[in-house]
């Protein structure tokens, strides 16, 4: 069960690629990033700390503006294996924040987010992957991605899950900033 349990202290935000030209050919580019923006504001919250990679920006672009806008510190970590883990500074990165779960954003779910993930599970980590942050140019490509991260025991989650599983209780100013966000 223990895997299920996220918390301000036990998590780290991991955004995977959501970048210019490749937003650009998604179907679900505004819900993605208007849900991972919401993870970033509960994670500036809180102090959870925010990974944010870029595969070959040479190519497919920045990080979005609303996101890079969004973030207090714009320091992508730049790579070209798709598995985020393959990367050694990225894989530091990871290491190096001490927290049990990640929560996953990003694109594309059956490729980078997919590989990283199967990587994040083999190396320990509690994955929450956000159903509602996360896509790929197709919906059976989406669907693909999903089930097999759920089949390696992935926690498939949605974007208001996390927030509230943070938030923990109502009637706080971060429970009111949130509720606004997501009215």
């Amino acid at each position: 069960m223990q895997r299920f349990f996220i918390n301000k202290d036990n998590c780290a935000l991991m955004i995977i690629d959501i970048q210019e030209r490749l937003a650009d050919v998604m179907k679900m580019k505004e819900s993605v990033v208007t849900n991972t923006l919401h993870l970033v504001e509960i994670s500036k919250m809180f102090g959870i700390p925010i990974i944010l990679t870029e595969q070959y920006p040479k190519g497919l672009g920045k990080t979005v503006k609303e996101i890079t806008d969004a973030l207090a510190n714009y320091n992508p970590l730049e790579k070209i294996t798709f598995d985020c883990c393959l990367n050694d500074v990225i894989k530091n990165a990871i290491l190096s924040v001490n927290k049990s779960h990640i929560i996953i954003t990003g694109m594309e779910t059956h490729i980078c987010v997919l590989q990283t993930t199967l990587s994040l599970l083999q190396m320990g980590y509690h994955c929450h992957l956000v159903n509602d942050a996360v896509c790929s140019r197709t919906k059976q490509n989406w669907k693909t991605g999903i089930s097999l991260m759920s089949d390696a025991g992935a926690v498939i989650t949605s974007t208001e899950t996390v927030l509230f599983q943070i938030l923990k209780q109502a009637g706080t100013e971060e429970f009111k900033t949130i509720s606004r966000r997501i009215k």
